[in-house]
């Protein structure tokens, strides 16, 4: 099993970025599959999640407006376009897929980072 993230960097304020995940042994149609983020001193937390069928989408309060999150059931890849980036978004971001079925299946990919600075 492996999610591995890619699309990280440095960007400037007002920017975009898209991370994208790739998910590979599992059954990634099974899974909901979300975004979380960890910054320097801070507890992780969610950023956007997405229901098994993409028909259903959640975000953190701070992102409202600014990201969207999606999945391609047929390349097993679930993407996070970041748009409107401010300095408090930089954080390692973590891809996550929790099988709808059983929810005790939690994968995480190794995160990459994200900062955003003038």
């Amino acid at each position: 099993v492996q999610l591995v993230e890619s699309g990280g960097g440095l960007v400037q304020p007002g920017g975009s970025l898209r991370l994208s995940c790739a998910a590979t042994g599992f059954t990634f149609i099974n899974y909901h599959m979300s975004w979380y983020r960890q910054a320097p001193g801070k507890e992780r937390e969610l950023v956007a999640g997405i229901n098994r069928s993409g028909s259903n989408e959640d975000y953190a309060d701070s992102v409202k407006g600014r990201f969207s999150i999606s999945r391609d059931n047929v390349k097993n890849t679930v993407t996070l376009q970041m748009d409107s980036l401010k300095f408090e978004d930089t954080a390692v971001y973590y891809c996550r897929g929790q099988d709808s079925w059983d929810p005790r299946f939690v994968y995480w990919g190794q995160g990459t980072p994200v900062t955003v600075s003038s």
